[in-house]
């Protein structure tokens, strides 16, 4: 039993040490920040980049019907 807790603890205190958890912790989160907003704004806005997104595919395409069905 003492064994065990001892292990537990060495194993406690290397995971204490090490901060290579916490650095990809703070890339998550600063990813997740940045990302969260961008995708929130894709869902809100959706219908208006679709339509612009139709709009220059026509131009490009020389075609002026719609793509998107309404």
């Amino acid at each position: 039993m003492k064994n065990m807790l001892r292990n537990v603890a060495r194993m406690a205190r290397a995971l204490h040490r090490d901060e290579g958890g916490a650095e990809m912790l703070e890339y998550i989160l600063i990813i997740a920040v940045v990302a969260l907003p961008l995708v929130g704004l894709l869902i809100w806005f959706r219908d208006q980049i679709a339509e612009w997104i139709d709009t220059r595919w026509g131009e490009i395409s020389g075609d002026d019907a719609d793509i998107i069905p309404d």
